[in-house]
C-alpha cells in the first residue's frame, strides 16, 4: 500500500486504509473485467449491432419478486438536492428543506486529493451533527435540527484514485470513496436511526451491479454491520443500463433503494455509445428535452420497472438556478422547473432532483399537491410498453451556430473550472457539472465527424470551424478577465478540449484525461 503524503487526515487512519486495501484486492480484478466487457460491447456497437433487452434473464423479468423494504427515513424522497462535498455546501444542502441530500464525489466534484479527503471529513462531521463553517465575512453556518437524510455518490467504476496505490497500481476510486465513508460512518448512522445510503453512477450492466452487491455483502460482514443495512439507488444514466433495469434491481435486491433517471449523463451516453453511427447525430442540446420520444420512453420504463418491484423511481435533475437581477427571466426559469416536476409526478415518479436550495420549495410544492402520500410506488404503470426501438429513436431537430458556440463555451469554461478544483459551476443560470459538459464536447465531436453535422444553411461543422470559434471564445474571455486570464487554466482547458473533439476516436470520459493533469 502506498499513500500520497499531501494530506494528513483522521479519515486516512491505518485501519480505514487497511479496509479499503482489502476491498481493492478482493474486487479490483473483477472491476477491470467489467471494464473490459464494456470495451467488447463498444466494438459490437461500432460494428452496427444495436442493444436489446436480454434474452437469458427472462426468468428474472417474468417472475414476481420485490426488493427488500426500504428504511423508514427513505420512504419519502420527494425532493432530493445534490451537490459537492464542500463544507459550506454540505451544510446548506442538509438545511435546504429537501428530504435527501446526495453528497457527490462524482460529477459535481473535482477530485483533487485535498478536496476528496476533506470531503470525507465533512461527511464524517455531518453524520455526527458537528459540522460548522465560518466564512471570511464572519457568517457562521451550522446544521438545523432536522437536516436531510444523507446519501453519498462515489465515483464510477471507470475511475481511479491516483493518490492511493495497492500492489503498485492506483486503487479504484469507487472502492476508495465507498470504503472510507462506510468504514467511518456505517455504525454511527445505524446508531442514529439511519444507515449507509448510496447512489451508484455510470453502470452499464447488471453484472456491474452484482459487483457492487458483492462489495456491500463483504463490507457489512467485515465490519459486523447487519446484512442489508446498505441501501443504494442506481442512476440509470447509460443507454446500456436502460436495457437491464429489472436485472440491476434484482442484483441489488436486498440493498436496493430504487433507480434514478440521470438524464444528462443518459443523453451523453447515447451520443457516446453510437458515436460512430451517422444516424445518431443529435440536435442542439437545448432541443433534447424529456418530452422527446427516447427520453420519455426511458423515464416511463424506469417507473414501470421500479413500481413492479416495490422500488422508488426517482426523477431527474432541474439544473436551473435563481436569476437575481432579472425577475422576469427568473420567473420563466422557475416555471420551467414547475412544469418539469409536474411532468415527473404525473408520470409516476416518487421524487425528483434539484441542484440549488432555492428550487427545493418549488419542487416540493408540486409533489405535495400531486402526491400527498410518501410515494406512489403502488401506481403500477403496467400500460407502459417500451421497445428497444423506442429507446433508440433519435430526436429530430436542428443544429444551430448558437448551439455550437454554446457547446464550445460551456465545455471550455467547465474544464477550466474543473482543473481549478471546481466540479460544479454556475453558467448562464444553469448549474453545470461533468455530465452537461460531456454532452457539449460529445456533440462537437459528433458534428465534426459526420456529414449530418451541419447548420440549417448547409454549413458543415469541421475542425477549422471549431478552432475558429474556440479562438474567438478565448479572446473574449481574455478581454473580460484582463490580467486574471493568464493566471487561470484556460491554456490547459483549451488544449484538452481540442484534443477531445478533434481526436479520431471518441474518448470515453473527459474526466480521465483531465484527471491526469489535475493538480492536488
Amino acid at each position: 500500500m502506498e499513500l500520497s503524503k499531501l494530506v494528513s487526515s483522521p479519515m486516512l487512519s491505518p485501519e480505514a486504509l487497511a479496509f479499503v486495501e482489502k476491498l481493492e484486492r478482493k474486487f479490483g480484478p473483477t472491476r477491470l473485467e467489467r471494464l473490459r466487457a464494456r470495451e467488447v460491447r463498444q466494438k459490437e456497437l461500432n460494428s452496427g449491432i444495436k442493444p436489446d433487452f436480454l434474452k437469458y434473464t427472462q426468468e428474472i423479468k417474468n417472475s414476481h419478486w420485490q426488493i427488500a423494504p426500504v428504511p423508514k427515513d427513505l420512504l419519502d424522497r420527494r425532493v432530493e438536492i445534490t451537490g459537492p462535498v464542500d463544507r459550506k455546501m454540505v451544510i446548506n444542502a442538509l438545511n435546504s428543506g429537501a428530504q435527501v441530500f446526495m453528497a457527490d464525489f462524482e460529477d459535481s466534484h473535482s477530485p483533487t486529493w485535498t478536496a476528496t479527503v476533506s470531503g470525507q471529513q465533512n461527511l464524517f462531521d455531518a453524520v455526527r451533527r458537528q459540522i460548522e463553517f465560518q466564512s471570511s465575512d464572519g457568517k457562521k453556518y451550522e446544521l438545523s435540527p432536522n437536516p436531510a437524510v444523507l446519501m453519498v455518490r462515489p465515483r464510477g467504476w471507470h475511475l481511479t484514485e491516483k493518490h492511493f496505490f495497492v500492489d503498485g497500481k492506483p486503487i479504484s476510486a469507487s472502492l476508495f470513496d465507498f470504503g472510507i465513508y462506510f468504514f467511518h460512518n456505517a455504525r454511527e448512522l445505524l446508531k442514529r436511526g439511519s444507515g449507509p445510503y448510496f447512489y451508484l453512477p455510470k453502470m452499464e450492466s447488471h453484472l456491474e451491479a452484482r459487483l457492487w452487491n458483492d462489495v456491500f455483502n463483504f463490507a457489512e460482514s467485515e465490519l459486523s454491520i447487519p446484512a442489508g443495512s446498505i441501501k443504494a439507488t442506481v442512476l440509470i444514466e447509460t443507454i446500456m443500463a436502460a436495457f437491464e433495469m429489472d436485472e440491476i434491481l434484482y442484483e441489488l435486491k436486498d440493498h436496493s433503494a430504487g433507480l434514478n433517471c440521470g438524464r444528462w449523463d443518459y443523453i451523453f451516453s447515447v451520443i457516446k455509445k453510437f458515436a460512430q453511427d451517422p444516424d445518431f447525430v443529435m440536435p442542439d442540446r437545448s432541443q433534447i428535452t424529456m418530452g422527446v420520444h427516447f427520453l420519455k420512453s426511458y423515464s416511463e420504463l424506469l417507473i414501470k420497472t421500479c413500481h413492479r418491484r416495490g422500488a422508488h423511481a426517482m426523477g431527474g435533475m432541474a439544473a436551473q438556478i435563481p436569476i437575481k437581477n432579472d425577475p422576469e427571466a427568473h420567473e420563466i426559469a422557475m416555471n420551467k422547473v414547475r412544469q418539469d416536476k409536474l411532468r415527473e409526478v404525473k408520470a409516476g415518479h416518487d421524487g425528483t432532483w434539484v441542484a440549488h436550495p432555492a428550487l427545493v420549495p418549488i419542487a416540493k410544492a408540486v409533489f405535495d399537491q400531486a402526491m400527498p402520500e410518501a410515494n406512489q410506488i403502488s401506481r403500477s404503470r403496467e400500460e407502459v410498453q417500451v421497445s428497444a426501438g423506442d429507446l433508440l429513436t433519435v430526436p429530430e431537430g436542428s443544429i444551430t451556430p448558437a448551439g455550437f458556440r454554446t457547446n464550445v463555451n460551456v465545455a471550455l469554461l467547465y474544464l477550466e473550472a474543473w482543473l481549478n478544483g471546481l466540479g460544479c459551476v454556475p453558467l448562464y443560470h444553469l448549474m453545470e457539472d461533468a455530465a452537461t459538459a460531456e454532452i457539449s464536447r460529445a456533440q462537437i465531436w459528433q458534428w465534426i465527424k459526420h456529414p449530418r453535422g451541419k447548420f440549417t444553411d448547409g454549413t458543415k461543422i469541421n475542425a477549422a470551424l471549431f478552432e475558429k470559434v474556440i479562438h474567438e471564445e478565448l479572446n473574449d474571455l481574455e478581454k473580460k478577465l484582463g490580467g486574471d486570464f493568464g493566471r487561470r487554466k484556460f491554456s490547459d482547458a483549451s488544449k484538452l478540449l481540442s484534443q477531445l473533439v478533434l481526436h479520431s476516436e471518441f474518448v470515453d470520459f473527459l474526466t480521465i484525461p483531465a484527471y491526469d493533469i489535475l493538480r492536488s
